[in-house]
């Protein structure tokens, strides 16, 4: 594969990921960027610049905030956000369970992934967003495949695969009711290798630990975990330093990392190309609770 081909893939993906986001602000009235620190959203909201450069981004962009995540991500959040001078809305499932509308898990296994779905919700509502961007690619799990560009939701947040709408020659429908709205997303057509070439080519930053670095880390359940203040060690289970780095970002408490010594844009895009195993699949435990796993909480409004 020649350099000029890889250029031409690249922006054909670029080219179409800006129209989606031109799109969404020509068709609705109050869209948001969700934005995690994570290379997905990080490659979105560079996307998304371009596509309104020089005018200001037109929209706000949100996380939702488990409280249980990486020091390294949420500094990178803070400081991309004011250099871009974007409005960033942070909605806090802590918030949830301290108003009592989710309950935490207890013991050593338990996560808040799963309480971001009620605080995605309720932001979405509180703010009246008709429109929201994530990061979701195709290649990442077996139920992101059965998403539309456009994906609608009904009043309670809900994703039905039957109900979703044909998408034929670019063609958008975003007509929504009153208290219904659409998951857009612009990197649909994406694979991880993808999300790196252009990383690379574009010199895009990423937080650090999506490079190798030494930490701190525990093997569970066929998975390395970083040893951090969100995680509790289970018997005879004992932290050791290891050189890793992640290949997605999450909460900390079942975001899994793997052992490598990519330590540039280059040495992953080499690592990516021969890796046979999706990151999802390799280094999320919220994503191996079932087969269904995933498409059961997006049916009940999750990413």
């Amino acid at each position: 594969m020649d350099a000029t081909y890889e250029l031409t893939h690249l922006r054909a993906l670029e080219a179409e990921a800006v129209h989606v986001f031109r799109e969404v602000a020509a068709t609705f009235e109050r869209p948001v960027l969700l934005f995690s620190a994570g290379k997905d959203s990080v490659l979105m909201l560079h996307l998304a610049v371009r596509a309104f450069w020089p005018a200001p981004l037109p929209f706000p962009v949100l996380h939702i905030d488990t409280g249980h995540n990486f020091d390294e991500v949420i500094s990178f959040r803070d400081r991309v956000a004011e250099e871009l001078g974007v409005r960033l809305l942070v909605a806090s499932v802590q918030d949830d369970i301290d108003a009592g509308r989710v309950v935490e898990e207890t013991g050593p296994r338990a996560s808040r992934n799963r309480l971001q779905t009620t605080t995605l919700l309720r932001a979405i509502n509180e703010n009246s967003f008709d429109a929201v961007f994530g990061g979701a690619r195709r290649d990442e799990e077996k139920a992101r495949a059965k998403e539309r560009v456009f994906s609608f939701r009904d009043e309670f947040g809900r994703w039905d695969p039957r109900r979703q709408r044909p998408e034929l020659w670019n063609i958008y429908n975003g007509r929504c009711r009153k208290g219904e709205h659409i998951r857009v997303f612009p990197l649909s057509n994406w694979t991880e290798l993808d999300v790196w070439e252009y990383v690379l080519n574009e010199n895009i930053e990423l937080p650090p630990i999506y490079y190798a670095h030494r930490r701190e880390v525990v093997q569970r359940d066929g998975m390395l975990l970083a040893h951090t203040r969100h995680l509790t060690l289970l018997d005879g289970e004992e932290p050791y330093e290891a050189q890793v780095r992640f290949r997605t970002v999450g909460d900390a408490t079942c975001t899994g990392c793997v052992e490598s010594t990519a330590a540039s844009p280059a040495e992953v895009v080499a690592e990516v190309a021969a890796t046979r195993v999706s990151e999802r699949g390799a280094t999320r435990a919220d994503d191996r609770i079932s087969e269904s796993g995933m498409e059961d909480r997006k049916r009940e409004g999750y990413f």
